[in-house]
């Protein structure tokens, strides 16, 4: 294949474990489904290959045709497994889904690593043998996460001199903390890799551990992450989950480009979901009008003065809810009012169900998920609260922000690139942050944000504006990933 050149679409095949609307769990089936689309409005042309699941709704299946079938050796004794492609179109982007019955028509995507290393590391060698079958030749191959880690190893091992080991590899780390990790035996057998892999500077995390992400990062030609603070946290001890030093040597080919929304999906002023549709030009107007639908729906005393802090998230502790059990108590007082919509770890599930019943009227913990809540609660919440932990990129910032609901955040990772610090003394910022992992640093943040939607509510609402006018499309993330496909390809 010859160089691409700068007429040329550049040709890049998409590789997950997950895109909506066929399967999602997290952020990762956003990204698999809204940063192709975006590249497709900047011609490039895009090919998404994921696991044909059983769980797969019927209503796509529907739409999918046969468009061939392979058996395929895999295994350290050979064994050989049947491999079916199934397609289907929507947009503009071509989607081929890897069908075998043994591995993807049980369960959920996600069971258990034992049973998860095998079906991805036939994943990984059987979407680049659908490529070659297909006889579709990409440029670039844009892997994403651990589940899509081994898809560089193959390419420069036992695919490299066929025609899809011509091209370049990116692997995308969305979230460090899973990587893919099973005994050098069990992996050894469901790879069919050879030995000389099998070495610190591939494989081993352990005196008896592979680790399928290590390598993937080893042997991509790029490496990037969903943000560009990230990227440098992973390479210290404390966000590296064991592969800081791994990083650190592979730092050169390492960089983050944040990610973006669905700005069709979540836009205020084509919402059904909400009472009013508004835009930055009406939101001051309208935002209230939401505020007190949602207060009445959830039980809330309906009173638009109140300052109504919202929470959609996962209860885990990486989203920093330690943090926030710690000063619930001393957070709460007669101006303010929390609405909490997610689920997760029983003991915070059970800790906001007890705040509920302690402050009637001003707290209300909704411990299951309900998407037109989530709209609801982006729409007539003052403010939103994150903070994470760790955050890789985030996106519940990112959709506040768009409607015009004004982020309080610990700098982090995506969270710390997308929101910038509000300056008392000059009005600049859009959001409210604090620093460190503290308790009192986020009671603080809290306590100065609700000061200022207050007393000083012009300052507030330049803030609600100017986050309504943020640009949080996958436009600009999209033409920095072609950028970066283009550098590769040629």
């Amino acid at each position: 294949m010859a160089k691409n050149n700068h007429s040329d679409p550049v040709r890049v095949a998409f590789i997950g474990s997950e895109c909506y609307p066929f399967v999602k769990t997290g952020g990762l089936g956003d990204v698999m489904y809204a940063l192709p689309r975006a590249l497709l409005r900047q011609n490039c042309q895009v090919r998404v290959l994921m696991p044909c699941y059983a769980c797969i709704p019927e209503k796509y299946k529907k739409q999918m045709v046969h468009r061939g079938s392979f058996m395929m050796d895999l295994t350290q004794d050979g064994r050989e497994f049947f491999v079916g492609i199934m397609e289907a179109e929507m947009d503009g982007v071509i989607y081929d889904f890897i069908e075998n019955r043994e591995f993807y028509d049980w369960g959920n995507p996600y069971t258990g690593l034992w049973e998860d290393i095998p079906k991805y590391c036939f994943f990984s060698k059987a979407a680049l043998a659908a490529l070659n079958y297909l006889e579709w030749e990409p440029d670039v191959i844009h892997c994403h996460d651990w589940q899509a880690g081994l898809v560089p190893v193959y390419l420069r091992t036992l695919f490299a001199p066929t025609p899809v080991g011509r091209a370049k590899s990116i692997l995308t780390i969305h979230n460090l903390r899973f990587q893919g990790m099973c005994s050098i035996s069990h992996m050894k057998y469901w790879t069919g890799l050879p030995d000389y892999l099998f070495n610190y500077d591939v494989f081993l995390t352990g005196d008896n551990e592979a680790n399928m992400f290590k390598a993937g990062l080893a042997y991509a030609d790029r490496v990037t992450t969903v943000s560009a603070t990230y990227a440098q946290e992973i390479q210290t001890d404390f966000y590296g989950e064991r592969l800081n030093a791994h990083l650190w040597y592979h730092r050169a080919k390492l960089s983050g480009i944040v990610n973006g929304i669905d700005v069709d999906l979540w836009n205020s002023r084509t919402d059904k979901l909400l009472t009013a549709d508004y835009s930055e030009k009406d939101v001051l107007e309208k935002k209230p009008v939401n505020k007190e639908a949602l207060q009445e729906r959830l039980g809330l005393k309906v009173d638009r003065s109140k300052y109504m802090l919202g929470l959609i998230s996962r209860l885990t502790d990486q989203k920093g809810l330690d943090l926030i059990n710690a000063i619930f108590t001393r957070m709460m007082d007669d101006d303010t009012q929390v609405v909490i919509l997610g689920t997760g770890d029983p003991r915070y599930e059970a800790a906001f169900r007890h705040y509920e019943s302690v402050y009637p009227g001003q707290v209300c913990a909704y411990i299951r998920y309900d998407e037109s809540l989530a709209h609801q609660i982006y729409a007539g919440a003052d403010a939103l609260l994150v903070p994470s932990l760790f955050e890789p990129c985030g996106l519940t910032q990112l959709i506040a922000m768009r409607y015009g609901t004004v982020p309080v955040v610990r700098e982090t990772g995506g969270l710390k690139d997308t929101v910038a610090k509000y300056d008392p003394d000059t009005g600049d910022g859009n959001g409210f942050t604090f620093d460190d992992y503290s308790a009192d640093l986020l009671l603080d943040t809290v306590k100065l944000s609700r000061k200022v939607y207050l007393q000083d509510r012009d300052a507030w609402d330049r803030i609600v504006v100017r986050d309504m006018g943020k640009d949080v499309s996958w436009e600009h993330s999209a033409r920095e990933y072609l950028d970066l496909y283009k550098a590769l390809a040629e």
